[in-house]
């Protein structure tokens, strides 16, 4: 079984998007820890943003910054989740996963 201190994002999430195509993805090989810790600090930032938004006049910009925060915090999480099931579905470890190697 892998170790989950072993695993790195894949990087083939992309982030955001300008007409219709990516503009940015998730970088690879970013140990998940560090990516889930990112996304939990981007979605308490755009929580904050909406609290502010919700109560203040003309925060457009507010809740602007907290879309692209819950963009990116997702695209961490999606990619995080694409590792986790690759490795669970096909019996990867995380050696084999990194070098494109199959069980």
């Amino acid at each position: 079984m892998t170790e989950q201190s072993e695993l790195k994002t894949i990087g083939l999430t992309p982030a955001i998007y300008c007409a219709d195509q990516p503009l940015f993805h998730v970088t690879r090989g970013v140990p998940l820890g560090d990516a889930l810790s990112m996304a939990s600090d981007f979605l308490f930032l755009a929580k904050t943003l909406t609290e502010d938004a919700a109560y203040a006049r003309d925060t457009d910009r507010h809740a602007w910054a907290a879309h692209y925060l819950t963009s990116m915090s997702k695209a961490l999480v999606d990619d995080a989740v694409k590792v986790l099931t690759r490795n669970r579905d096909f019996g990867f470890t995380a050696t084999q996963a990194d070098a494109g190697v199959e069980a």
